[in-house]
């Protein structure tokens, strides 16, 4: 990891605290990654064991979560940090949420994918757009904690323009949803599901999104929630 960054202090316990969180919070991350990808892989394959697996991860990363909060709120009280190191433990605290919800997003697929492995109807090769749309928010997801780690928004615009592809792959979606229930109104229930699937994933590209705008804050110190996508790209460049 790049520590440049970060402040060096007379206290060597300060900077090892420092780093310890960071740490915290890229297990937090692979952890959620993980999530994903196993939930999607249940979903395409009715694997129930590995969608229950997603199903018990998610107290780890709750767990997580409370755990990496209180040790931001013991730095804050007794090291009272400022600048960089300051905006260091607000985004944490920010990301971490972030990465729970994420986390909940996921636990939902694979409730989902339970639900659907139960349907005799169910024909995954229908879903090319479902699963090429969790790559994209997946790829969303580990660019921006690449950015935490590394310390360097320069990505964070390519991250975050993503955004469209999901937001479009979602719209298509929803489309071929309905016109399946429209076909067979026997479908209805079981397109609700993947409408619930579809919808968990478009919401993981969002939060990723979020994880960048705080990591700006974060390097640069400007707050960049709630610009556009071309709006942020100038702030960038400027």
């Amino acid at each position: 990891m790049d520590n440049s960054k970060i402040g060096q202090h007379i206290s060597g316990q300060f900077n090892k605290e420092l780093e310890d969180v960071r740490n915290k919070v890229l297990t937090m991350g692979g952890l959620v990654e993980q999530q994903i990808e196993l939930a999607v892989t249940a979903f395409s394959t009715g694997d129930l064991e590995m969608a229950e697996l997603v199903i018990k991860q998610d107290n780890q990363v709750d767990a997580l979560e409370m755990a990496i909060d209180q040790e931001c709120m013991q730095i804050l009280a007794l090291r009272q940090p400022a600048a960089f190191d300051l905006r260091l433990l607000i985004t944490v605290i920010k990301v971490v949420n972030e990465l729970e919800r994420v986390g909940d997003m996921a636990e939902r697929i694979a409730e989902m994918a339970i639900q659907l492995s139960n349907s005799e109807s169910n024909k995954h090769d229908q879903y090319y757009e479902l699963e090429h749309m969790a790559e994209l928010v997946q790829e969303m997801l580990h660019g921006a904690l690449d950015v935490f780690a590394r310390m360097n928004v320069e990505d964070v615009t390519s991250i975050t323009g993503l955004d469209e592809n999901v937001d479009r792959e979602y719209g298509s979606i929803i489309r071929q949803l309905i016109t399946r229930m429209m076909e067979d109104p026997r479908n209805i229930t079981r397109m609700l599901d993947v409408l619930w699937i579809a919808r968990s994933l478009e919401r993981i590209g969002d939060h990723a999104c979020n994880v960048c705008e705080h990591l700006v804050y974060m390097v640069k110190g400007e707050d960049v929630r709630h610009l556009s996508q071309q709006e942020l790209e100038r702030k960038m460049k400027g």
